[in-house]
């Protein structure tokens, strides 16, 4: 039986004083590969900040990889995020450094200490997204998908049971698209890396269908007879 990277039930998520989202129930098994979706403004942003601790739970119960979200500390952020990779859709890089020392940044905030145990991972992470040609290069000499193939390499590093996927396709061309989707794809078969990806892309959910919650009018819903077993 798989673990739950993500169990929440009846909670609800504040902007300020005002539910954002009310009574929210979702369950996310290891290995699953699960779509949020919603129209921009729906509040699918809102729910993930939660998942990764940018935004606090107060009501109902939520647990993200082993930690209870309602009694989470300020401290224990750091490493909830260490076993959640994040796909940001405006990528997040740091621009004043290249394709390797982006990824080296990440390794050593993160506790890596042996030079030689972080080249061999970061070695590892591109060549996995198609990268390893490219480390010596900077964001802005790479392509807009190649962006978002370091992004997921970022993601990789810390081999993450869950990895969240905010708008990963949004700034980027159709069949870019496909290739970050399908990239998603083989690490969530690959590794049984639970992918939960928000869009407002329904071509991709067409050609690459799996679970779907449906995220209007504040709150979030399955989409019952949706799933297909990837």
């Amino acid at each position: 039986m798989e673990e739950k990277v993500i169990v929440y039930s009846h909670v609800n998520i504040y902007h300020g004083k005002t539910i954002a989202l009310g009574d929210v129930s979702m369950e996310v098994d290891q290995g699953e590969f699960i779509y949020l979706i919603g129209k921009t403004g729906t509040g699918k942003s809102t729910f993930l900040k939660t998942v990764y601790g940018e935004l606090p739970v107060f009501e109902g119960e939520a647990s993200v990889c082993g930690y209870n979200m309602l009694q989470l500390k300020k401290r224990e952020i750091p490493l909830l995020r260490r076993k959640i990779g994040i796909v940001f859709q405006d990528f997040q890089l740091l621009n004043d450094r290249n394709v390797y020392e982006n990824l080296d940044f990440v390794l050593r905030a993160t506790g890596w200490k042996v030079k030689e145990k972080r080249n061999e991972r970061i070695s590892e992470v591109l060549n996995e997204v198609g990268l390893l040609h490219l480390s010596t290069k900077m964001p802005f000499q790479i392509s807009g998908g190649e962006q978002q193939r370091l992004v997921i390499a970022r993601a990789l590093l810390n081999n993450p049971p869950l990895i969240i996927a905010d708008e990963p396709t949004g700034n980027l061309d159709p069949e870019t698209s496909d290739d970050i989707v399908k990239l998603l794809i083989r690490i969530n078969r690959e590794h049984n890396t639970a992918i939960l990806m928000s869009t407002h892309n329904y071509g991709l959910i067409d050609r690459y269908p799996s679970k779907i919650y449906n995220v209007s009018n504040s709150s979030i819903s399955f989409e019952k007879g949706i799933y297909v077993k990837s």
